[in-house]
Parts: C-alpha cells; sequence; structure tokens
C-alpha cells in the first residue's frame, strides 16, 4: 500500500465526520446579502467583514488569508495608526475588519473572486467556512461558487475561492459600507444596532429578520455603517468610493490619504499621503484651480470657511473643487432696503387712511 492510499485510509473517519455534520446543518441561504444595484456603477464597491480570529495570529496572517494587498489597508478599516507592523499581535477571538472588493450579480453580492485558500492536509470544507474564515460563510457557498460535487473530497493545494457576503446597496437614501458581522453568543439585534450605529428596524428588514428572538449565534448579518458624504465625481475611476466612519483609506494610486469621521459633521476629509505611489511614479499636483489651497488646506475670515477637497482621479490627474461654507449674516444693503420698504408703505398708510375717513363722512 503506497504513502498516499494510507493517507487517504487515516484520513476516512474525519470525511466521513464532515460529510455526516454536513447532512445534519440546515440547507445554504441566498449566497451572499442582498444587492440590487448590478446595473450601474454601484455593481462594484469596496465592503469590509469583521474576521474573528480563532486562534492567536498577527496582522500579516490575517492579511494574507484574505488576500488584502496592502497592509496599509488593514490598517485603514481597524483605524489603526499608520506606523503599525505587520508583526502586530491578534489575540486569539479578537476581531480585525478586513476590507475587500465587492461584486453586485443576479440581485447578491459576494467578494470579487477574493480570498483565494489553498487547502491544507485535513481540510474539509466545513472546517475552511466555519473555523478558518470564522463563520463568515457557510460551507454550501463555496462549494457552489467552485463547482464542487462531493464537498468531502478535495484534494491537498487546491485553490478554492472564498465567497464573502456583502452588498452596494444604498440604505435609507444614505451612502454605507456593508459590514459583514457573525452574530455571538448571547448578542441581540439591540445590542448590535447599538454596537454599530444603526436602527433595530433597518438592521431586521434588510436581513429580514422577523422576529428579534429568532436572532441565532453564527449568523451573519450584514450592517450598514454610515459613510462620509465626498464631493468625488461620478466619472472618477474611485466613484465607487465610499468610506465608513472611524476608518481611513488610501486611492488616487495611494497618492491621496481619505478619512471619515463623524466629528467633521461626515463630511470625507483627504490630503496627500506620506505613502510612496503604489504606480511607482510621482504624485500629480493637487492644487485646486483657481486658488493657491492645496488638497486638504483651507482659509477662514469671520464667516467664510473654504477648503479644497478631493474630486477623485483619472489619467493621471488628481480631481480637485473649492468647497464654500459661508455663514455670514444677510447684507446690511438688503436690510435697510426692507426696511426702507416697510417704512414707506407705513407712511403712505398714515397719508392715506385719513382722507379716507373724511370722504366716507362727507
Amino acid at each position: 500500500m503506497g504513502s498516499s492510499e494510507a493517507a487517504l485510509l487515516r484520513s476516512l473517519p474525519l470525511l466521513l465526520l464532515a460529510s455526516l455534520l454536513a447532512s445534519l446543518l440546515p440547507p445554504s441561504t441566498a449566497l451572499g446579502f442582498r444587492c440590487s444595484n448590478s446595473s450601474s456603477a454601484a455593481a462594484t464597491c469596496q465592503s469590509l467583514a469583521g474576521y474573528v480570529s480563532p486562534n492567536a495570529t498577527t496582522l500579516a496572517a490575517v492579511q494574507a488569508l484574505f488576500g488584502v494587498k496592502h497592509l496599509h489597508s488593514i490598517l485603514g478599516a481597524n483605524n489603526l495608526p499608520l506606523s503599525t507592523p505587520a508583526s502586530f499581535n491578534v489575540s486569539a477571538n479578537q476581531t480585525i475588519v478586513v476590507p475587500f472588493n465587492c461584486s453586485c450579480s443576479n440581485a447578491t453580492g459576494v467578494s470579487n473572486r477574493r480570498p483565494v485558500y489553498t487547502v491544507r492536509s485535513g481540510d474539509v470544507l466545513y472546517h475552511i467556512a466555519r473555523e478558518v474564515f470564522s463563520g463568515l460563510v457557510v460551507y454550501q457557498d463555496i462549494r457552489q461558487v467552485n463547482g464542487i460535487v462531493n464537498e468531502s473530497l478535495i484534494e491537498i493545494g487546491q485553490k478554492l475561492w472564498v465567497p464573502l457576503p456583502c452588498s452596494c446597496d444604498d440604505v435609507d437614501g444614505e451612502e454605507v459600507v456593508h459590514y459583514a458581522h457573525v452574530v455571538a453568543a448571547g448578542s441581540s439585534v439591540a445590542a448590535i444596532a447599538a454596537q454599530f450605529n444603526v436602527s433595530q428596524s433597518t438592521l431586521m428588514d434588510i436581513n429580514g429578520i422577523a422576529d428579534v428572538a429568532s436572532l441565532q449565534a453564527g449568523k451573519v448579518l450584514d450592517v450598514p455603517r454610515k459613510a462620509c458624504s465626498s464631493a468625488i465625481r461620478n466619472d472618477s475611476l474611485d466613484s465607487y468610493l465610499h468610506i465608513a466612519n472611524g476608518t481611513y483609506v488610501f486611492t488616487a494610486n495611494d497618492c491621496v490619504m481619505c478619512t471619515c469621521d463623524a466629528a467633521n459633521n461626515w463630511t470625507l476629509r483627504c490630503q496627500p499621503s506620506q505613502l510612496k505611489p503604489s504606480n511607482q511614479s510621482a504624485c500629480p499636483s493637487m492644487q485646486c484651480e483657481g486658488s493657491n489651497l492645496l488638497l486638504g488646506n483651507s482659509t477662514s475670515t469671520s464667516c467664510n470657511h473654504t477648503s479644497c477637497a478631493y474630486a477623485g482621479y483619472m489619467n493621471q490627474t488628481i480631481l480637485t473643487v473649492l468647497v464654500n461654507d459661508n455663514t455670514c449674516p444677510v447684507s446690511n444693503s438688503f436690510a435697510m432696503k426692507d426696511s426702507f420698504r416697510a417704512f414707506s408703505w407705513n407712511f403712505f398708510l398714515i397719508l392715506i387712511l385719513p382722507l379716507l375717513s373724511f370722504h366716507h363722512i362727507q
């Protein structure tokens, strides 16, 4: 008997157990989150997922597992200092927010062909979904997108696309960043709504929850995190860019850093980044046309505030726009004109009323 046959025999009990567990699990729900924007520019977007590490690990390991290209993308999603090293320790059961690209089609959204997991010795789909990726997907979804007929027969070294759930839809008329949240044991709809500053009714509606008592541990919820408003143009290469409160991202080939903070009145704040451009060339000019202001700079008088805001990028050009916030009171000349008109009308009445009264007496 060869070594491969012996290894197969040793793994049979595990395979049989996995098959038994799979047969006891409920069938897979619809793949991904609800996403109706499948025929517009919003068919792609940035989404987030809450990965709960089953063991102590590092940011570098999380980055590799989810195929995140740049460490600074994970740092921004978790609002960690940009100086945080890849070796930063992640404790067991600690949640790390992972950013990824979302793609919508057929009214649902899943991660765009990422992450890709390489099967190891002893792996089965249930273990990969439930433990390796902390329940962000169910094993049936991995089987479906990879065309696997028998979930118990996967090979060492096989590459599997793990379709994380996501969406690009606006919620209640507002731009949001959709966050995949795995319900912890003992949690509730009210607690999750309070944690992410979203209403219970909204949370229940987009997740099809009819009764708060029906919420189960391990369920993946679509949590809409409010995004900052921006001046990014629809024809920009990053027109899809929505940034959630308490996070920052890099865009325009890493030349621009944008931050979302509710303290700034939910307005996106962007400035030149300190990173080396990802395209290895120098960053283009970031000066607002018709002004000496650079991106992120502003000037103020007692009641007028003008800033140079980010409007996107295209063709090696960073787009900017001047944004004015004028709180100056109405000009005194207008007030004087209104007062004069009121005085003239009152004076006319004073003159005409006695004459009318005299004519009536006659």
